[in-house]
């Protein structure tokens, strides 16, 4: 949490709260149906919480926008962006439906109202969106099949055309070879714990396509 409010000083007590909570839901709710490690719960503010909130160092998003989190697991990086950003509308995916218990059963506990979770496939969400984010649930260029035509046509962000905003880590060189447009933000730039030191944030615009 102390990380939480250096890296981000302007949180309103609401959203302190929230953020506070997270430890104790988890705990709760990942005892009666594990979807994170045991090691990984004992750290779960660096590896789930302050990595999801990477995508926050690049990008903000502005009030409004639609952001589809696919493959969400246990609620990453959605629920920490949609605490963040609470005036963007985020839609949580995944095709375990344990897992999207457990989403919604820390919505709840938190009270967030500008998150939607259900258990779904990519390719049959029928909606648009600003962005798609997500946290390395498989190599890029099938992701890409799965979302390519999920982005809305117009783009609302002065920095950032509509597109993909994917957390992994490692050498990514030849999986993302074929993108010219491409860009990588190394989040050993922002988080000084050594377990960012490969990890990265990957945009990709995507074109639209109906």
């Amino acid at each position: 949490m102390e990380e939480i409010l250096k890296q981000f000083p302007n949180l309103s007590e609401n959203q302190i709260h929230q953020f506070q909570k997270l430890q104790s839901v988890y705990e709760e709710w990942n005892a009666k149906i594990n979807v994170i490690s045991r090691k990984d719960i004992d750290e779960l503010y660096t590896r789930h919480v302050l990595h999801s909130l990477g995508i926050a160092k690049i990008i903000q998003f502005e009030p409004g926008m639609k952001i589809m989190d696919v493959g969400t697991g246990g609620g990453f990086p959605g629920i920490p962006l949609a605490i963040l950003f609470p005036e963007v509308n985020f839609y949580l995916i995944d095709v375990i439906a344990k897992k999207i218990k457990v989403v919604n059963e820390v919505v709840n506990a938190l009270g967030l109202k500008n998150v939607k979770a259900e258990q779904k496939r990519a390719e049959l969400v029928k909606e648009e969106f600003d962005f798609v984010v997500s946290r390395a649930v498989t190599n890029m260029p099938d992701f890409v099949k799965w979302v390519k035509d999920k982005t809305k046509k117009d783009s609302k962000h002065p920095d950032f055309k509509n597109g993909i905003f994917y957390l992994k880590g490692g050498d990514l060189t030849e999986e993302l070879s074929i993108y010219k447009n491409v860009q990588l933000y190394n989040l050993s730039d922002f988080f000084k714990d050594e377990f960012f030191e490969t990890k990265k944030v990957v945009y990709l615009p995507v074109k639209y396509k109906k």
